[in-house]
């Protein structure tokens, strides 16, 4: 049998993943203020990009100092694989437009991808002090504590969630989520739609909503989601039922009692 467990190195990588992703975290809650207002596009860009060169100025080399043959990607709409050998996947400021808007629902990410596949996984969520770790073969924590998924068998009783991958997505992505919002409106207890990504895949992997699907792939806010909710043992699928990979169309994360009948109700419409 093959020992998958993550080694020595690998926890010592993922605990500077921690530190890196709690410090920006910190730059981040410094910045943040419930009263906050953006009043003109201008402006938003503006915020969003001082909020990302912030956080990026603490996140970055202190993952590189972890990690530093590894190669960096923090391309907050890229897709697809990146190829072999390891790589920071990163996003500094995840749900930056709820931060600059006074909001909750922002997070940093940080995520460890070797040969395209997620390994170690780090997410701090300032506003309540939480941070989710993982990492391949050996769990998925909140705070050190242990996380399952829930155990609904009946997508009837399922709360459910999706997403808007990113502004302007394509017509084509636009009416897969429109139809999909519908589809499983008919069949499951509640269905939200918020951003970003990561922060509706959370609650997946701690067991308090049931599934988590979206179309536009963007590699920064499904990664860390990704290895999660496996570890806590999930699945991680497409909208046909196949293993999810960074050449995917479609990201199904879920129990695995409610992967049939989820991945029946997307492929239906796909």
């Amino acid at each position: 049998m093959i020992d998958n467990t993550p080694g020595e190195e690998d926890r010592e990588i993922l605990a500077r993943m921690v530190e890196a992703v709690q410090s920006a975290g910190n730059v981040l809650l410094q910045r943040y203020s419930p009263a906050a207002r953006i009043s003109d596009g201008e402006s938003l860009l503006a915020a969003i990009d001082a909020n990302d060169e912030a956080s990026t100025a603490v996140l970055r080399p202190a993952l590189e100092h972890a990690r530093p043959f590894a190669g960096w990607d923090d391309d907050e709409e890229g897709t697809g694989p990146l190829g072999a050998g390891e790589w920071w996947i990163t996003d500094s400021a995840e749900g930056n437009v709820n931060h600059i808007h006074g909001s909750s629902g922002w997070a940093v990410t940080a995520t460890l991808v070797r040969d395209d596949v997620p390994v170690l996984a780090a997410v701090h969520v300032p506003l309540t002090g939480e941070t989710y770790t993982a990492a391949q073969g050996g769990g998925a924590f909140l705070d050190g504590a242990p996380m399952s998924v829930s155990q609904k068998t009946d997508l009837a009783a399922a709360l459910v969630a999706t997403g808007q991958a990113k502004p302007g997505e394509d017509p084509r992505i636009r009416r897969l989520l429109s139809t999909s919002i519908d589809a499983l409106l008919d069949r499951a207890l509640l269905v939200a739609a918020a951003v970003p990504a990561t922060l509706q895949i959370l609650p997946v992997a701690s067991g308090h909503t049931d599934a988590f699907w979206q179309y536009g792939q963007i590699r920064s806010g499904l990664v860390a989601g990704a290895l999660l909710v496996r570890e806590a043992g999930g699945v991680v699928l497409d909208a046909r039922g196949a293993d999810w990979t960074l050449d995917s169309d479609a990201f199904v994360a879920t129990t695995p009692a409610l992967a049939a009948s989820m991945t029946a109700a997307l492929s239906a419409i796909s």
